[in-house]
C-alpha cells in the first residue's frame, strides 16, 4: 500500500490533481467558518440546539456544520442537488427534457445551464427563508433572552440573500473545478468532506468519555467491530451487481464487420443510491418541524413523541418510506423499455429472450427482484444508527457514522475516488490499490 501511495505522487498529472483537490476542499472548509454579518454567534449556538432532529438538522449534515453557524456556505450544495433532482424527475415526464437527454453533448450543456439557473432560484428562496428564520430565533444567554439577530430588517435579509446565494454558487463552481481538474465527482467530495469534518469532534468526545470512566475501552472496541461490519456490508450493497448477458449479432458494413461480441447489462442492487434515505428523512422530519412552531399544543406534543427517532413507530414508517422511494427512484433512474429499444436498434439481444417488449419485461422483472433485498438492507442501514443510540446510549454524531445517509455517502464517494485514482495508475502501467481486479464505480449523485 505504501508503494502504491508513492506511485500516486510519482505521476505529475495525478499529483497535481490530488493537490488541487485538497486545496479546493480547504477553501470549502474555510468558507464554512465565515459567518454571515449581523448575527450574534453565542445566541445562535444556544438556540440551534433545539433544531437538531428537524429538517434543519438534515440540512446542516449536508452543509458540513455550516448551517448551524450561519456561515457563507450555510446552504451548502443542497440547492444544486435539489435543482438536479428536479431536472432529473422532469426528464421522466416532460417531453422537452426527454429530448434534451437524447441530444448528446449539446443536450447535457443545456441541462447543466438550466440546473444552474434552478440553483440560483432555489438558493435565493431558501436564503430569504433562512433570514426570516434567524430573525425569529431567540436564545437564553446568562439568564436573559437574547435575539440571534440584534438588528433585523430589510438590510439584514438582503445581506443574507446575497451572502448565501454567492456562497452556494461558489461551492457549485468549486465542485465543477474539482470534477474537471481534480479527482472524482467534486460535488460528492464536498459533501463527504463536510460529513467527515464532524469526525475529529466525535473522536475527542469518545476519548474524553473513556478518561472520565463513562465508557469502557471494551465498549469502544465493540463499537469499532460493529462499524467495521456495517461498512463492509455497505460496500457490498454499493458494489452489488446482477449481470444480464447480452449478445450482439454480426453486421457487415462495407468491408468492416461490426458486433458479434458478448457483453452484459449491470443491474445494481442499489440503483437508487442514497436518494431514498434523503427523501424519506425529509418526509419524516416534516411532523417534528411543524410541531416545533406549535410548542403549546398537546396534540403536536404527541406527534413529536410518535415521530421521535427513538420510537419504534418512527423506525417502521421510516423503513416503509425508504423501500417505496427505492423502487420509485430506481424506476426513474433505469428505464428497461429504453434499454430494450437501444439494444434492438444495435442488433443486441438477451439469449433466450425475444427482442422488444419481452426483453423489457424480462429486464424489469429481474430489476424488481434485485431491488427488493437492496431496499430492505437500505432501510436497515438507515434505521440502525437510531437502534444503536438506544441500545448503547451513544450520541447522534457518533451513531451517524454507523449507517444512514452519512455512511452511504462516505463509502460511495470513497469508492468513486479510488476508482479515479486506480484508472490513472493503470493507464501508466502502475499497480492499482487492489491486486485482484479493478474497483467498480458507482452511480454519481
Amino acid at each position: 500500500m505504501i508503494d502504491r501511495i508513492r506511485n500516486i505522487f510519482n505521476i505529475p498529472e495525478l499529483r497535481k490533481r490530488i493537490l488541487f483537490t485538497i486545496g479546493v476542499l480547504i477553501v470549502v472548509r474555510v468558507g464554512a467558518h465565515i459567518p454571515v454579518p449581523g448575527i450574534d454567534g453565542k445566541a445562535l449556538g444556544a438556540a440551534i440546539q433545539n433544531y437538531q432532529n428537524t429538517l434543519f438538522g438534515l440540512y446542516d449534515l449536508f452543509a458540513g456544520g455550516a448551517f448551524r453557524k450561519a456561515t457563507l456556505f450555510a446552504l451548502g450544495i443542497m440547492p444544486y442537488i435539489s435543482a438536479s433532482i428536479i431536472i432529473q424527475l422532469m426528464g421522466a415526464v416532460v417531453p422537452y427534457f426527454q429530448r434534451l437527454q437524447k441530444e448528446g453533448e449539446e443536450g447535457r450543456k443545456k441541462i447543466n445551464q438550466l440546473t444552474r439557473y434552478g440553483t440560483v432560484l432555489i438558493s435565493a428562496l431558501q436564503s430569504y427563508s433562512v433570514g426570516v428564520f434567524l430573525e425569529s430565533m431567540t436564545a437564553t444567554v446568562n439568564g436573559a433572552a437574547v435575539p440571534v439577530v440584534p438588528h433585523p430588517g430589510f438590510l439584514f435579509k438582503f445581506t443574507v440573500i446575497i451572502s448565501l446565494v454567492t456562497g452556494t454558487m461558489l461551492m457549485m463552481w468549486l465542485g465543477e473545478r474539482i470534477t474537471e481538474r481534480g479527482i472524482g465527482n467534486g460535488i460528492s467530495l464536498i459533501i463527504m468532506i463536510g460529513i467527515l469534518s464532524r469526525l475529529p469532534n466525535v473522536v475527542v468526545s469518545e476519548i474524553t468519555l473513556i478518561r472520565e470512566g463513562v465508557r469502557g475501552l471494551l465498549g469502544e472496541v465493540v463499537l469499532l467491530g460493529i462499524m467495521f461490519i456495517i461498512v463492509a456490508f455497505v460496500v457490498l450493497l454499493t458494489q452489488g451487481t446482477r449481470k444480464i448477458p447480452v449478445q450482439y449479432a454480426k453486421r457487415v458494413v462495407g468491408r468492416k464487420v461490426y458486433g458479434g461480441q458478448s457483453t452484459h447489462i449491470p443491474l445494481r442492487v442499489n440503483t437508487a443510491g442514497v436518494m431514498p434515505i434523503i427523501f424519506a428523512q425529509s418526509i419524516m422530519f416534516i411532523p417534528s418541524t411543524i410541531a416545533m412552531f406549535f410548542s403549546d399544543s398537546e396534540f403536536m406534543a404527541g406527534v413529536m413523541r410518535w415521530f421521535s427517532y427513538d420510537h419504534p413507530f418512527y423506525w417502521f414508517i421510516f423503513g416503509i418510506i425508504i423501500i417505496f422511494f427505492t423502487y420509485f427512484y430506481t424506476a426513474i433512474a433505469f428505464d428497461p423499455t429504453q434499454v430494450s429499444t437501444t439494444m434492438k436498434q444495435q442488433g443486441g439481444f438477451i439469449p433466450g429472450v425475444r427482442p422488444g417488449k419481452r426483453t423489457a419485461e424480462y429486464i424489469d422483472n429481474i430489476l424488481t427482484r434485485v431491488t427488493l433485498p437492496g431496499s430492505f438492507f437500505l432501510a436497515f442501514i438507515a434505521i440502525f444508527p437510531y437502534i444503536l443510540m438506544n441500545a448503547m446510549d451513544i450520541g447522534y454524531d457518533l451513531a451517524s457514522f454507523f449507517g444512514g445517509t452519512s455512511l452511504l455517502i462516505i463509502v460511495g464517494v470513497a469508492l468513486d475516488t479510488l476508482q479515479q485514482i486506480e484508472s490513472h495508475l493503470l493507464m501508466r502501467h502502475y499497480d492499482g490499490f487492489l491486486s485482484k481486479g479493478k474497483i467498480r464505480g458507482r452511480r454519481r449523485m
